[in-house]
């Protein structure tokens, strides 16, 4: 057994008190750091310098003339037609989306391109009611028409956000994919542009008190009035009435319905003799009516 003097074991405890002190500063700091990574990365704002972007995507219609592509006349027959708005031509061997223009007045409409299947003489393209009332078209009159494909293309934009603009780096990032409609499109700016231009509509005048109708004819013929055409738009209809005023002659529009859907035929007469019905025949098809015939009423 080995001695020890008051001295030596007042320094053993010591040393003692020492490791102890050490131990519990040392599990301390172990507690204190326990969230502390040692390879923890930099923030993001330092580690990458690279400024936000953001992806938006455009859908669009781009023209295609290497698919197809024609400018000649077109005509609509004055019948209501089903389908919408197209148009028709023997050189088509697919059906396509395209691009309808009236070179005579500038107007145009989307829509589908099928091919012709009887040969008729006169203008290839036929042409649908719809797309003719679309383009201010009338019955049984030849229209110069540019007609090309059409093919959807979609283009990425990619937009460096500003890093001073804290509006445009809280606002939340979307992809946004929306096709655009040249035919809205033009018709929203048309009428913008009309709006502008448009001055203040002055105090309405007195309405006239109307003309007295003239006094029905009485014809003894089975057929005496002359119809000019059946027009699905009742505009156009009134429009053709009007030139047959304009040229002399006494119009009437009647509107009617088949199969749920309503159009207006447009007459001239009635004739009393067979000469007077050949008279306003002939000069029905000079004003650009060619297909006029004889009906009932």
């Amino acid at each position: 057994m080995v001695l020890m003097t008051d001295r030596e074991m007042n320094f053993t405890r010591l040393k003692q008190g020492l490791v102890i002190a050490g131990l519990a500063i040392g599990l301390s700091g172990c507690e204190d750091g326990a969230n502390f990574n040692l390879f923890q990365k930099k923030p993001q704002a330092e580690a990458d310098a690279t400024p936000a972007r953001s992806v938006k995507l455009i859908e669009r219609d781009i023209e295609a003339p290497e698919v197809f592509q024609k400018t000649e006349a077109g005509l609509w027959d004055g019948r209501p037609s089903l389908g919408g708005v197209w148009v028709a031509h023997p050189d088509v061997t697919d059906p396509e989306r395209v691009i309808i223009r009236n070179e005579a007045n500038g107007k145009f409409v989307i829509g589908a391109l099928f091919r012709r299947e009887r040969e008729i003489p006169g203008p290839r393209f036929q042409v649908s009611s719809d797309a003719a009332a679309a383009m201010s078209m009338l019955a049984g009159k030849p229209v110069e028409l540019s007609v090309t494909a059409l093919r959807r293309e979609e283009v990425a934009e990619e937009q460096t956000a500003p890093d001073s603009d804290p509006e445009a780096m809280s606002a939340p990032a979307e992809i946004e994919s929306k096709p655009l409609d040249p035919v809205s499109v033009a018709g929203a700016a048309i009428d913008k542009a009309e709006a502008k231009e448009t001055p203040a509509r002055p105090a309405a005048a007195p309405t006239p008190k109307p003309a007295p109708k003239p006094t029905a004819k009485v014809s003894k013929l089975s057929k005496p009035y002359l119809q000019i055409g059946i027009f699905s738009v009742e505009e156009n209809a009134q429009n053709a009435a009007a030139t047959m005023k304009r040229s002399g002659m006494i119009p009437t529009v009647k509107k009617a319905s088949l199969k749920g859907k309503t159009y207006w035929r447009v007459l001239v007469g009635p004739a009393t003799t067979d000469s007077e019905r050949s008279a306003l025949l002939d000069q029905i098809k000079k004003s650009g009516f060619t297909d006029a015939y004889a009906v009932s009423n």
